[in-house]
């Protein structure tokens, strides 16, 4: 039973939005309120005292509608009837009432389908906010006073007491929850700014003693009155911890791979790992690789070593913490030590290893004491904090087990989980890839390094005729190869051979070119050829490695040269180049002059005849022999490099040593950042004195050779060589024997004392010299033989006219 009360007007106080109207038992309308005529137009006194089915668009269905409602059933949709005549769907409730006197009433509500539709969706929303919600949501008075929670804060199973309005968050929530003076300062802030604070992250622990962190995004809204006061504060709480974990585990994904692999040093990238590692993931970390890495030979894909041996390539963290080998880290093994322990039977390192699968170890694991002799649990400095989590994963790279990363936490509370194993294998496998790249790098490094060695003098000789010094720099600093090459070859008479080249291309394919080359122009100048020569068997060497390569012609086109010939004695220079840069001298009084001389073509075209020149070099002068890749540049060209140089070279003192004006060049004059090879070689001339040779002319008469014996023998002794001179007189008598018989004139004999005792018989016959080995019954053919027994080395070159036959012999100390 209900009572009603209205006013002498029969219209009902609004109620909040809805038409409410009262009808009478008789179903006429009893009261009208102001809702009902928002609804349909008409005022009160239009409708009461009307019977209801004229509101009704449809007349003939009230009777159903009042068959329904006493049936019980007291809510549907029903089209009634504006004043305009136009009908309005709307959703109507009846409910049964009685009026002072007894009369039976009808209190009938209705509001508009579409209102009716918001006002559902303003339901579903109350209701999704405080019962189906994730969200913890809390309601704080200005007091920061709990004045209400929804039911997931309830089923959260934080607040135990059933009553928490009138008490704090600090009061109710369980210790260590989160920071409390924090929380109270955030609050404070939203009541006294009025702005709210969304989406703060907040770390705790919602069971105490749990090592498990929750992160939860909580924002404070400021709840207003009409006035617009703030009278209360709104918390709306979510749990986002696994998106928070993520993140940081992306964050962390990324920076390893932007700070790890910064260089191809095998050192360095473990170091990297570390760095990485320690702090925002693991408290220690710890890099071990096989001694395999470090080795200069590639180990085979499906080798895997029987008895590995792991060195400590990196170390990060606290130090003297117990490993789960039973063994300390860094206090005991350092960085470059073997890891012994780690690689010991029953060994979780080895487990590791020999898998290729992750390990995952807590202080209470029963691997940890797996291993005879080790202490379980292990054991902890007093002092230090507990390492209470490993986690153990091999590095692996092309199938090939690299070493071992373990990451260790104390001083985070929270242990390893499965998602920090599939971080730590990514990581690890960057980092695997980067110390592949870096132990691959390295050998090849090495071989090149080796092949380098091999192909270049790594010690220039030093002949009393010239001081050198030579700067060879390759186009790519990591492998050292390039096409470029020097050399100074020692030749008979106390003559010496400089060398330039430089094959068109970098790399090792342009290197191998340059080996065979170099070999060819040391075979070509111990035959004592001219340079023009020596060019011209080179054309013909290269052309013929060009058809062995085949396909690969288009990686090698060509090469450049420029080879040189002094003589001491005359101080005459023979030079030519095949397609090379002229080369400078520097004369003793500072002038600086590009010998003049034919460039030719460069080597590989065929059929190319060379040109030679000749000049003359005083004591004291610089020859200065380079290739194009110091002068030339994308920003210069040759002229200008021409023109630098010889502005270096005139302000370089006359008195420089060779390797002093070879730095100084490639200091002023290599372009940045140079894209070809450069080799520098400078050579400081000096004649022989004139008191350490001497040259006399024979007759082409037998008597001659007895004649070259007394005037050998007066030279030995002029020289204090008295006791060699029997071995010398024999060389000389033989070699003019073999001139007087076999050659014609000009005869003359040399004596030239360097660093050995040269002596030379030139004739004017090119007939060519063979040591034979003569019968007992043979009464000549044993003269060459008997040079090639008393001296160190002989030989023969050929002139223009003639040639010269020449022995070796040393000197005493």
């Amino acid at each position: 039973m209900h009572d009603i009360t209205f006013d002498g007007r029969g219209e009902l106080p609004e109620p909040g939005g809805e038409a409410e109207a009262l009808l009478d038992a008789r179903a006429r309308v009893a009261a009208w309120g102001p809702g009902a005529e928002r609804l349909l137009g008409h005022p009160a006194r239009e409708v009461l005292g009307r019977r209801a089915d004229e509101l009704l668009h449809d007349p003939a269905a009230a009777a159903d509608l009042a068959r329904r409602w006493e049936e019980g059933l007291r809510r549907g949709t029903v089209a009634l009837r504006r004043r305009d005549g136009q009908p309005l769907r709307a959703e109507v409730w009846a409910r049964p009432l009685t009026s002072a006197d007894g009369e039976r009433q009808w209190l009938v509500q209705a509001v508009g389908t579409e209102t009716f539709r918001i006002y559902e969706y303003g339901r579903a929303l109350l209701k999704g906010l405080f019962t189906d919600t994730p969200f913890h949501i809390d309601l704080f008075d200005t007091r920061l006073r709990f004045i209400g929670q929804n039911l997931t804060e309830r089923r959260a199973g934080v607040f135990r007491e059933s009553e928490y309005s009138g008490h704090t968050m600090r009061e109710m929530a369980p210790p260590g929850l989160l920071d409390f003076d924090a929380l109270e300062l955030r609050q404070r802030q939203v009541l006294e700014s009025g702005e709210a604070l969304i989406d703060t992250e907040v770390q705790g622990h919602p069971v105490p003693g749990s090592p498990r962190e929750y992160v939860w995004s909580e924002s404070i809204l400021p709840l207003r009155d009409p006035s617009g006061a703030v009278i209360a504060l709104g918390h709306v709480v979510s749990d986002v911890t696994q998106q928070v974990r993520a993140r940081e585990r992306l964050m962390l994904a990324n920076e390893a791979g932007t700070r790890i692999g910064t260089s191809l040093d095998l050192w360095q990238t473990a170091r990297e790992l570390t760095e990485v590692a320690v702090d925002r993931f693991a408290d220690v970390c710890q890099v071990d690789l096989l001694d395999s890495v470090f080795a200069e030979d590639e180990p085979a894909e499906d080798e895997q070593p029987r008895s590995p041996r792991l060195r400590r390539a990196a170390s990060g963290g606290i130090p003297e913490e117990p490993g789960p080998g039973g063994g300390t880290g860094n206090g005991t093994v350092r960085v470059g030590d073997l890891d012994t322990a780690a690689t010991a039977p029953g060994s979780p390192f080895l487990d590791a290893l020999t898998k290729g699968t992750s390990v995952l170890l807590t202080d209470d694991d029963e691997r940890l004491c797996a291993r005879p002799g080790v202490v379980c649990p292990p054991p902890f400095p007093d002092d230090g904090p507990r390492v209470h989590s490993w986690l153990l994963v091999p590095m692996l790279a092309r199938g090939v087990a690299l070493g071992t990363a373990v990451f260790m936490r104390s001083r985070s509370p929270r242990r390893f989980e499965p998602d920090d194993v599939l971080l730590a294998e990514q990581i690890v496998t960057r980092t695997a890839v980067c110390v592949d790249n870096a132990s691959r790098y390295h050998r090849e490094r090495t071989t090149a390094r080796t092949l380098r060695r091999s192909l270049l003098p790594q010690r220039l000789p030093s002949p009393s005729a010239v001081r050198t010094a030579s700067r060879y720099l390759p186009a790519s600093e990591h492998t050292g190869l390039g096409g470029d090459w020097f050399d100074v070859i020692p030749v008979s008479g106390a003559r010496v051979a400089l060398v330039v080249g430089d094959v068109v291309g970098h790399g090792l394919q342009s290197a191998v070119t340059m080996g065979r080359l170099r070999g060819a122009v040391r075979t070509l100048a111990d035959l004592d050829l001219s340079p023009v020569e020596v060019l011209t068997h080179l054309d013909d060497q290269l052309n013929r490695f060009l058809d062995e390569r085949g396909d690969e012609v288009s990686l090698v086109t060509g090469a450049t040269c420029l080879y040189a010939v002094y003589d001491p004695v005359s101080r005459r220079c023979q030079l030519a180049r095949a397609g090379h840069p002229p080369p400078a001298v520097v004369s003793a009084d500072g002038g600086v002059s590009f010998v003049d001389l034919p460039g030719g073509p460069p080597l590989g075209l065929g059929g190319v005849v060379f040109e030679e020149r000749e000049i003359t070099l005083d004591d004291g002068d610089l020859l200065v022999l380079y290739t194009d890749g110091l002068l030339e540049s994308r920003s210069q060209d040759f002229e200008t490099g021409l023109r630098r140089m010889r502005e270096v070279l005139a302000r370089t003192s006359a008195s420089a040593a060779p390797q002093e004006v070879c730095d100084t060049l490639v200091r002023e004059l290599l372009p940045p950042g140079h894209q070809d090879d450069v080799a520098v070689l400078v050579a400081r001339m000096t004649g022989l004195a004139p008191d350490s040779h001497v040259t006399w002319e024979i007759e082409a008469q037998d008597m001659m050779v007895g004649r070259a014996r007394e005037l050998t023998a007066r030279q030995m002794a002029v020289w204090g060589l008295a006791e060699e001179s029997f071995t010398t007189e024999l060389i000389v008598s033989e070699l003019l024997t073999n001139a007087l018989r076999y050659g014609g004139a000009p005869i003359t004999l040399r004596l030239i004392r360097d660093q050995g005792l040269i002596c030379e018989v030139s004739d004017g016959s090119s007939t060519s010299p063979h040591v034979r080995r003569a019968q007992e019954t043979d009464e000549g053919g044993r003269g060459l033989y008997l040079i090639t027994r008393l001296s160190q080395n002989w030989g023969t070159r050929y002139g223009e006219r003639g040639k010269t036959i020449w022995a070796e012999q040393p000197l005493p100390r």
